[in-house]
Protein backbone atom coordinates (compact mmCIF):
# COMPACT_ATOMS: atom_id res chain seq x y z
CA UNK A 1 0.00 0.00 0.00
CA UNK A 2 1.48 3.40 -1.36
CA UNK A 3 1.51 7.04 0.70
CA UNK A 4 -1.22 8.24 -0.40
CA UNK A 5 -0.03 11.72 -1.50
CA UNK A 6 4.09 10.61 -1.62
CA UNK A 7 2.99 7.95 -4.45
CA UNK A 8 1.19 10.76 -6.30
CA UNK A 9 4.55 13.44 -6.24
CA UNK A 10 7.48 10.68 -6.30
CA UNK A 11 6.54 9.23 -9.72
CA UNK A 12 7.62 12.49 -11.70
CA UNK A 13 11.29 12.06 -12.21
CA UNK A 14 12.33 15.61 -11.32
CA UNK A 15 10.81 14.41 -7.77
CA UNK A 16 14.03 13.56 -6.01
CA UNK A 17 17.62 13.74 -6.91
CA UNK A 18 18.83 10.22 -8.84
CA UNK A 19 21.68 10.26 -6.15
CA UNK A 20 22.11 10.86 -2.36
CA UNK A 21 21.23 10.54 0.80
CA UNK A 22 17.76 11.42 1.43
CA UNK A 23 16.42 12.63 5.19
CA UNK A 24 12.86 11.46 6.55
CA UNK A 25 11.63 13.30 9.35
CA UNK A 26 9.61 12.16 12.08
CA UNK A 27 7.98 9.01 10.00
CA UNK A 28 6.17 6.83 12.52
CA UNK A 29 6.07 3.13 12.80
CA UNK A 30 2.47 3.47 11.04
CA UNK A 31 4.31 5.48 7.87
CA UNK A 32 4.21 3.61 4.01
CA UNK A 33 7.61 4.39 3.10
CA UNK A 34 8.01 2.29 0.42
CA UNK A 35 7.76 4.89 -2.74
CA UNK A 36 11.34 5.96 -1.16
CA UNK A 37 14.34 4.24 -2.28
CA UNK A 38 15.21 2.45 0.93
CA UNK A 39 19.20 2.44 0.59
CA UNK A 40 18.93 6.23 0.53
CA UNK A 41 16.91 6.47 3.20
CA UNK A 42 17.71 8.23 6.88
CA UNK A 43 15.15 8.42 8.69
CA UNK A 44 15.24 11.07 11.65
CA UNK A 45 13.17 10.06 14.62
CA UNK A 46 13.69 10.32 17.97
CA UNK A 47 10.59 8.34 20.14
CA UNK A 48 11.94 5.56 21.09
CA UNK A 49 8.92 2.58 20.04
CA UNK A 50 9.26 4.60 16.54
CA UNK A 51 12.45 4.34 16.36
CA UNK A 52 12.69 0.54 17.31
CA UNK A 53 9.68 -0.67 14.72
CA UNK A 54 11.62 1.26 12.02
CA UNK A 55 14.64 0.15 12.52
CA UNK A 56 13.37 -3.49 12.88
CA UNK A 57 11.95 -2.88 9.28
CA UNK A 58 15.52 -2.42 8.61
CA UNK A 59 15.95 1.38 8.13
CA UNK A 60 18.15 3.76 8.92
CA UNK A 61 16.85 5.28 11.90
CA UNK A 62 18.58 7.95 14.19
CA UNK A 63 17.42 10.48 16.87
CA UNK A 64 18.93 13.20 15.20
CA UNK A 65 20.40 13.92 11.74
CA UNK A 66 24.07 13.73 10.63
CA UNK A 67 25.48 14.80 7.76
CA UNK A 68 24.00 16.59 4.14
CA UNK A 69 21.48 15.50 2.26
CA UNK A 70 20.18 15.65 -1.31
CA UNK A 71 16.65 16.19 -0.49
CA UNK A 72 14.48 15.89 2.77
CA UNK A 73 10.60 14.59 3.03
CA UNK A 74 9.42 16.17 6.46
CA UNK A 75 6.01 14.36 7.93
CA UNK A 76 4.87 17.33 10.29
CA UNK A 77 4.49 16.69 14.02
CA UNK A 78 1.44 18.66 15.43
CA UNK A 79 3.24 21.23 17.66
CA UNK A 80 3.98 24.36 15.18
CA UNK A 81 7.35 25.16 16.69
CA UNK A 82 8.49 21.47 16.14
CA UNK A 83 7.19 21.57 12.68
CA UNK A 84 8.79 24.59 11.60
CA UNK A 85 12.22 23.67 13.72
CA UNK A 86 12.40 20.83 11.38
CA UNK A 87 11.99 22.67 7.92
CA UNK A 88 14.57 24.67 8.86
CA UNK A 89 16.72 21.97 9.93
CA UNK A 90 15.83 20.13 6.56
CA UNK A 91 16.61 23.94 4.33
CA UNK A 92 20.21 23.80 6.48
CA UNK A 93 21.08 20.15 5.25
CA UNK A 94 19.94 19.91 2.24
CA UNK A 95 22.13 20.25 -1.19
CA UNK A 96 21.05 24.09 -1.80
CA UNK A 97 18.07 24.18 -4.52
CA UNK A 98 17.56 20.23 -3.72
CA UNK A 99 14.31 19.41 -2.89
CA UNK A 100 12.00 19.83 1.04
CA UNK A 101 8.97 17.75 0.80
CA UNK A 102 6.27 18.32 3.34
CA UNK A 103 3.85 16.45 4.05
CA UNK A 104 1.01 16.93 6.99
CA UNK A 105 -2.24 16.23 7.86
CA UNK A 106 -5.04 19.17 7.82
CA UNK A 107 -5.88 18.49 11.58
CA UNK A 108 -2.50 18.64 12.30
CA UNK A 109 -1.95 22.08 10.97
CA UNK A 110 -0.39 21.39 7.30
CA UNK A 111 -2.63 24.53 5.85
CA UNK A 112 -1.11 27.22 8.47
CA UNK A 113 2.70 25.60 7.94
CA UNK A 114 1.67 26.21 4.00
CA UNK A 115 0.29 29.64 4.71
CA UNK A 116 3.70 30.28 6.77
CA UNK A 117 6.24 29.18 4.08
CA UNK A 118 4.49 30.84 1.05
CA UNK A 119 5.23 33.66 2.96
CA UNK A 120 8.73 33.28 3.14
CA UNK A 121 9.25 31.05 -0.30
CA UNK A 122 8.68 29.67 -3.18
CA UNK A 123 6.29 26.57 -2.85
CA UNK A 124 5.18 24.09 -5.15
CA UNK A 125 1.42 23.67 -5.67
CA UNK A 126 -0.41 21.77 -3.15
CA UNK A 127 -1.25 18.67 -3.72
CA UNK A 128 -4.82 17.82 -1.70
CA UNK A 129 -5.37 14.11 -0.30
CA UNK A 130 -7.18 11.92 2.30
CA UNK A 131 -7.62 14.60 4.61
CA UNK A 132 -3.93 16.19 3.89
CA UNK A 133 -1.82 18.31 2.03
CA UNK A 134 1.95 17.75 0.18
CA UNK A 135 4.27 20.61 -1.21
CA UNK A 136 8.06 21.20 -1.68
CA UNK A 137 10.20 24.15 -1.84
CA UNK A 138 14.20 24.45 -2.62
CA UNK A 139 16.20 23.78 0.16
CA UNK A 140 17.91 27.15 1.27
CA UNK A 141 18.50 28.19 5.32
CA UNK A 142 18.29 31.86 5.00
CA UNK A 143 14.65 32.82 4.59
CA UNK A 144 13.97 30.07 7.73
CA UNK A 145 16.72 30.85 9.50
CA UNK A 146 14.67 32.40 12.43
CA UNK A 147 12.81 29.23 12.79
CA UNK A 148 15.47 27.09 13.74
CA UNK A 149 14.85 25.06 17.11
CA UNK A 150 15.73 27.80 20.17
CA UNK A 151 15.67 26.49 24.05
CA UNK A 152 13.13 27.50 25.76
CA UNK A 153 13.47 28.54 29.97
CA UNK A 154 9.99 26.84 31.21
CA UNK A 155 11.83 27.18 34.72
CA UNK A 156 14.49 28.72 36.14
CA UNK A 157 18.03 26.66 35.71
CA UNK A 158 15.97 24.48 32.97
CA UNK A 159 15.49 24.44 29.02
CA UNK A 160 13.24 22.85 26.56
CA UNK A 161 13.21 22.58 23.15
CA UNK A 162 10.28 23.08 20.66
CA UNK A 163 7.98 19.81 20.16
CA UNK A 164 8.99 18.26 24.00
CA UNK A 165 6.15 17.76 26.36
CA UNK A 166 4.95 21.00 28.46
CA UNK A 167 7.92 23.12 26.85
CA UNK A 168 6.53 26.43 27.76
CA UNK A 169 6.44 25.29 31.48
CA UNK A 170 6.00 22.98 34.75
CA UNK A 171 3.01 20.78 34.09
CA UNK A 172 0.69 21.37 36.87
CA UNK A 173 0.04 17.38 37.15
CA UNK A 174 4.23 17.14 38.00
CA UNK A 175 3.78 20.10 40.22
CA UNK A 176 0.74 18.49 42.61
CA UNK A 177 2.70 15.88 42.50
CA UNK A 178 6.21 17.13 43.94
CA UNK A 179 4.01 18.80 46.65
CA UNK A 180 3.05 15.83 47.95
CA UNK A 181 5.96 13.38 47.80
CA UNK A 182 7.65 12.02 51.00
CA UNK A 183 10.21 14.08 52.54
CA UNK A 184 12.12 10.84 52.33
CA UNK A 185 12.32 8.55 49.42
CA UNK A 186 13.50 5.00 49.54
CA UNK A 187 17.58 4.48 47.85
CA UNK A 188 16.23 3.03 44.25
CA UNK A 189 13.83 5.66 42.07
CA UNK A 190 12.67 5.69 38.63
CA UNK A 191 10.79 8.20 36.85
CA UNK A 192 8.86 7.05 34.18
CA UNK A 193 7.97 9.60 31.16
CA UNK A 194 11.04 11.57 32.69
CA UNK A 195 10.52 14.38 29.97
CA UNK A 196 12.91 17.01 30.37
CA UNK A 197 13.44 16.07 34.07
CA UNK A 198 11.29 18.89 36.08
CA UNK A 199 9.62 16.34 38.69
CA UNK A 200 13.17 13.63 38.34
CA UNK A 201 15.18 17.40 40.02
CA UNK A 202 12.33 17.16 43.03
CA UNK A 203 13.14 13.84 43.45
CA UNK A 204 16.38 14.34 44.22
CA UNK A 205 15.78 16.79 46.66
CA UNK A 206 14.01 13.91 49.15
CA UNK A 207 16.53 12.14 51.29
CA UNK A 208 17.53 9.14 51.21
CA UNK A 209 17.49 8.71 47.45
CA UNK A 210 20.80 6.98 46.28
CA UNK A 211 20.11 6.42 42.41
CA UNK A 212 17.19 7.47 40.01
CA UNK A 213 16.79 6.54 36.69
CA UNK A 214 15.14 8.69 33.93
CA UNK A 215 13.32 6.86 31.84
CA UNK A 216 12.07 8.88 28.80
CA UNK A 217 10.92 7.77 25.08
CA UNK A 218 11.36 11.05 23.33
CA UNK A 219 15.26 11.67 22.39
CA UNK A 220 14.98 15.57 22.81
CA UNK A 221 13.17 15.71 25.42
CA UNK A 222 16.16 13.01 27.52
CA UNK A 223 18.59 15.10 25.94
CA UNK A 224 17.21 18.32 27.68
CA UNK A 225 16.98 16.38 30.64
CA UNK A 226 20.86 15.54 30.42
CA UNK A 227 21.56 19.28 30.78
CA UNK A 228 19.01 19.98 33.55
CA UNK A 229 19.92 17.62 35.73
CA UNK A 230 23.50 17.28 36.29
CA UNK A 231 23.35 15.21 39.97
CA UNK A 232 25.82 11.95 39.65
CA UNK A 233 22.93 9.90 41.20
CA UNK A 234 20.99 10.13 37.68
CA UNK A 235 20.66 7.87 34.98
CA UNK A 236 19.16 8.63 31.57
CA UNK A 237 17.93 5.98 29.97
CA UNK A 238 16.06 6.24 26.24
CA UNK A 239 13.69 3.44 26.62
CA UNK A 240 9.63 3.28 26.04
CA UNK A 241 8.44 2.72 29.85
CA UNK A 242 6.37 0.22 29.27
CA UNK A 243 8.55 -1.91 27.66
CA UNK A 244 11.73 -1.11 29.58
CA UNK A 245 13.06 -4.04 32.06
CA UNK A 246 15.70 -2.54 34.72
CA UNK A 247 18.15 -4.35 35.72
CA UNK A 248 17.29 -4.44 39.74
CA UNK A 249 13.45 -3.81 40.65
CA UNK A 250 12.62 -0.03 41.99
CA UNK A 251 11.59 0.72 45.42
CA UNK A 252 9.47 3.63 44.25
CA UNK A 253 8.56 5.42 40.87
CA UNK A 254 7.07 8.36 39.97
CA UNK A 255 5.09 9.17 37.13
CA UNK A 256 2.87 11.40 35.44
CA UNK A 257 2.01 9.35 32.30
CA UNK A 258 1.29 10.19 28.77
CA UNK A 259 -2.39 9.44 27.98
CA UNK A 260 -2.26 10.73 24.05
CA UNK A 261 -1.77 8.71 20.64
CA UNK A 262 -1.73 11.29 18.33
CA UNK A 263 -4.60 13.85 18.79
CA UNK A 264 -6.76 11.08 20.63
CA UNK A 265 -6.77 10.56 24.07
CA UNK A 266 -5.96 7.02 25.28
CA UNK A 267 -6.07 6.21 28.51
CA UNK A 268 -4.81 2.39 27.56
CA UNK A 269 -1.68 4.25 27.30
CA UNK A 270 -1.70 5.29 31.24
CA UNK A 271 -2.95 1.71 32.02
CA UNK A 272 -0.07 0.60 30.42
CA UNK A 273 2.54 2.39 32.37
CA UNK A 274 0.84 1.34 35.67
CA UNK A 275 1.01 -2.20 34.44
CA UNK A 276 4.53 -1.15 33.90
CA UNK A 277 5.78 0.23 37.06
CA UNK A 278 3.87 -2.60 38.93
CA UNK A 279 6.60 -4.94 37.18
CA UNK A 280 9.28 -3.02 37.75
CA UNK A 281 9.23 -2.10 41.42
CA UNK A 282 9.89 -4.54 44.25
CA UNK A 283 7.01 -6.17 45.83
CA UNK A 284 7.04 -3.77 48.73
CA UNK A 285 7.39 -0.74 46.68
CA UNK A 286 5.86 1.93 45.81
CA UNK A 287 4.22 3.96 42.84
CA UNK A 288 3.47 7.95 42.96
CA UNK A 289 1.46 9.42 39.78
CA UNK A 290 -0.83 12.02 38.93
CA UNK A 291 -3.02 11.23 36.54
CA UNK A 292 -6.14 13.71 35.38
CA UNK A 293 -9.08 13.03 37.25
CA UNK A 294 -11.08 12.35 34.59
CA UNK A 295 -8.91 9.33 33.40
CA UNK A 296 -10.11 6.13 34.38
CA UNK A 297 -7.05 4.49 35.97
CA UNK A 298 -8.74 2.63 39.20
CA UNK A 299 -8.91 -0.85 37.35
CA UNK A 300 -5.84 -1.23 35.85
CA UNK A 301 -4.40 -0.14 39.70
CA UNK A 302 -6.38 -2.01 41.41
CA UNK A 303 -5.03 -5.52 39.41
CA UNK A 304 -1.76 -4.41 40.00
CA UNK A 305 -1.32 -3.10 43.83
CA UNK A 306 -2.44 -4.34 46.93
CA UNK A 307 -2.61 -0.77 48.47
CA UNK A 308 -4.34 2.33 46.52
CA UNK A 309 -4.86 5.85 48.20
CA UNK A 310 -5.20 9.74 46.82
CA UNK A 311 -3.04 11.48 48.21
CA UNK A 312 -3.27 15.01 46.83
CA UNK A 313 -4.44 16.73 43.63
CA UNK A 314 -6.88 19.46 42.79
CA UNK A 315 -10.10 19.23 40.71
CA UNK A 316 -8.45 18.24 37.90
CA UNK A 317 -5.64 16.01 38.82
CA UNK A 318 -5.66 13.03 41.40
CA UNK A 319 -2.35 11.94 42.95
CA UNK A 320 -2.30 8.34 43.70
CA UNK A 321 0.02 6.48 45.72
CA UNK A 322 -0.10 2.71 45.40
CA UNK A 323 1.99 0.04 47.48
CA UNK A 324 3.32 -3.26 46.83
CA UNK A 325 2.60 -4.75 43.38
CA UNK A 326 0.45 -7.56 42.84
CA UNK A 327 3.01 -10.74 41.14
CA UNK A 328 2.13 -11.52 37.37
CA UNK A 329 -0.69 -14.18 37.43
CA UNK A 330 -1.64 -13.44 41.44
CA UNK A 331 -5.51 -12.86 41.71
CA UNK A 332 -5.82 -9.17 43.20
CA UNK A 333 -7.28 -8.66 46.52
CA UNK A 334 -10.57 -7.05 47.23
CA UNK A 335 -10.78 -3.61 47.11
CA UNK A 336 -10.95 -2.08 50.29
CA UNK A 337 -14.59 -0.02 51.00
CA UNK A 338 -14.42 3.68 50.45
CA UNK A 339 -14.90 4.29 53.87
CA UNK A 340 -11.59 3.36 54.84
CA UNK A 341 -9.67 5.33 51.82
CA UNK A 342 -7.79 7.35 53.42
CA UNK A 343 -8.10 11.50 52.46
CA UNK A 344 -6.19 13.81 50.55
CA UNK A 345 -3.36 14.53 52.68
CA UNK A 346 -2.53 18.17 53.16
CA UNK A 347 0.07 19.66 50.59
CA UNK A 348 3.70 20.34 51.97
Amino acid sequence: MSHPRLSLVLDAPEALPADGRIAVYRATAATDLSDLPKDRLQIIQGFAPDHAALAARGYDVVPAASGDFAAAVVFLPRAKAEARALLAEAAARVAPGGPVWVDGAKHDGVDSVLKDLRARVPVSPAIAKAHGKIFSFAADPAPLADWAAQPGTPAPGFQTLPGVFSADGVDRGSALLAEVLPAKLPGRVADLGAGWGWLSAQVLTRAGVETLDLIEAEHAALECAKLNISDPRARFIWADATQFVPETRYMAIVMNPPFHTQRAADPGLGAAFIRAAAGMLSLSGTLYMVANRHLPYEDALRAAFHEIEEIGGDNGFKVIRAAKPIPAGKAPAAAAPASRRRAPRPRR
